[in-house]
């Protein structure tokens, strides 16, 4: 599961969860998701802030199934 797929699973819009995440815009999380941005490369501080925000206890989480692994891309 990855960060696009927690927000919808808590029904929220790009916006709603960049208004739940200081510091962070809209824009940004939708770069993310889009994969303009590596969720893998954004700071501690705001992985543990969206987690945060949606309620996951793994920072991991935010990372997609399909993404790489540490040994592949």
């Amino acid at each position: 599961m990855g960060l696009r797929e927690l927000r919808l699973k808590r029904g929220w819009t790009q916006r709603e969860l960049a208004d739940r995440v200081p510091g962070v815009s809209n824009g940004r999380i939708g770069d993310w998701e889009s994969g303009r941005l590596d969720v893998a490369k954004m700071s501690l501080g705001t992985a543990l802030k969206l987690c945060d925000a949606l309620r996951v206890s793994n920072p991991r989480k935010l990372l997609s199934d399909d993404a790489p692994g540490p040994d592949e891309g």
